[in-house]
Parts: structure tokens; C-alpha cells; sequence
């Protein structure tokens, strides 16, 4: 199961490396690959996670979930 989550506010590869460990401590995430070109996350998981958990996961360090999509 993947999904394309949208990111802004990111500006630095700090912020991606901050996004990428919110997203990777969830329960159910395998991997997750951050682009701070495309201001998104692809998160390969192995069982479904909300939508709710990965965006709480990524505001909590300030930044702000546009969209996710499931692809």
C-alpha cells in the first residue's frame, strides 16, 4: 500500500529529514521517501494508516499536509 502525501512549508533537507522520521514512526510504515523538489512523501506501508495520523505526524513539526492521494 503507498500514498502520496503533499507537503508545504518544508525548506531545507532538515525539514526532510524532520518529515521523514514523523511519518516513519508510524505503526504500519515500512519506508518513506521525501522530495523536497516535489514538496511530497511517498509512504510505503504494510497495512493501512489514516490519512488523520500521517498529517497529525507532520503538523506536529510544523508543517502543513495539502492533500494525500493513495497510489
Amino acid at each position: 500500500m503507498r500514498k502520496l502525501v503533499y507537503i508545504e512549508g518544508m525548506s531545507c533537507s532538515h525539514c526532510v529529514n524532520r518529515v521523514k522520521g514523523a511519518i516513519g514512526e508510524l505503526e504500519g510504515v515500512i519506508s518513506v521517501d521525501v522530495s523536497l523538489d516535489e514538496k511530497r512523501a511517498i509512504v510505503q506501508m504494510d497495512r493501512e494508516v489514516s490519512d488523520e495520523a500521517i498529517k497529525a505526524a507532520v503538523e506536529e513539526w510544523g508543517y502543513s499536509v495539502t492533500s494525500i492521494e493513495t497510489a
